[in-house]
């Protein structure tokens, strides 16, 4: 099973948040007999197989709800419940363009899910249980008129202190806090190119060569994703120098505990994709770069 880092693309109108997000799922290892099997199930018991043809589901999903849909939407409802976008996500991406634009309510019942990979819906007769073990990727502007921050000649933030205070107060801490990587998305300049950079294909063969990496470790590093605390911290293998940056950023910066054990696993994947067997002081610094969201969030 694969470790997902859920993603939130922050950066003005026009600069491909959307099209990154709708490339992740040809970057992510193809689905295993077990985890087709499953995603499978979900969709013939939803009723939503492709084609209504009775065979596995290979492929990675990607969901994009619109930001209409309400809470029970997203992780599931009903007098008899039945399973939401969350679920229909299971090993796949869930995508929320706009994040600010979703309702409140709707973005705070992801928590649960978020941490424990499954939606519990709790009725009078039985509690229902649905898995949901997704990537979650998100994208939002940096105010409503979205140039807050990169005004141009043609374009100039038009918003004020306190709209763009609201705008951002939609995406609470604790939801903020289970996004593992904030990335900044500016206009790319015309000098860069529009081909620059690696392909999907590319990035692919550099996450199938990390996932091997992991899997060829003691068993007890192949289940990352659900490790916390001291067990976590006793299966990732580090450098003095890097457990050093670690707790200096975790006093410095204030992060919570579940950010610190979100950016140790995130600098594990970034040591695993650098080919390398214990997490460096670059991979802890990186991972921490990731979080700079935190901060600019929730102040102007």
């Amino acid at each position: 099973m694969i470790m997902f880092h859920n993603v939130l693309l922050a950066g003005p109108p026009g600069t491909g948040k959307t099209m990154l997000a709708k490339r992740l799922p040809g970057i992510m290892p193809p689905l295993q007999e077990e985890e087709a099997l499953q995603v499978t199930k979900i969709y013939s018991a939803a009723g939503k197989l492709p084609g209504g043809i009775p065979s596995l589901m290979r492929e990675r999903q990607f969901r994009s709800p619109h930001h209409t849909i309400s809470a029970a939407g997203l992780i599931g409802g009903g007098s008899i419940p039945r399973p939401g976008e969350a679920t229909l996500a299971h090993r796949g991406v869930l995508f929320l363009d706009e994040l600010p634009e979703f309702s409140r309510a709707a973005l705070e019942v992801l928590r649960q899910p978020l941490e424990d990979r499954e939606v519990t819906i709790a009725r009078s007769r039985a509690v229902f249980r649905f898995p949901a073990s997704f990537l979650l990727a998100a994208s939002m502007n940096p105010c409503p008129c979205g140039y807050y921050g990169h005004d141009s000649d043609d374009q100039r933030c038009i918003c004020s202190e306190i709209q763009i205070a609201r705008y951002r107060a939609k995406i609470s801490g604790p939801l903020l806090d289970r996004i593992d990587m904030h990335i900044e998305v500016p206009r790319p300049l015309a000098s860069e190119g529009l081909t620059s950079g690696m392909t999907t294909s590319e990035m692919r063969a550099l996450v199938l060569q990390a996932v091997r990496r992991r899997s060829e470790r003691p068993s007890g590093s192949r289940g990352l994703g659900e490790l916390a605390g001291a067990s976590l911290r006793k299966a990732v293998e580090m450098t003095k120098a890097a457990d050093e940056l670690l707790r200096k950023a975790f006093d410095s910066l204030g992060v919570s505990l579940r950010a610190h054990d979100r950016i140790l696993k995130l600098a594990r994947t970034i040591a695993d994709l650098d080919g390398q067997d214990r997490v460096d002081q670059e991979h802890v610094a990186e991972a921490i770069g990731y979080r700079s969201l935190d901060r600019k969030l929730h102040t102007l």
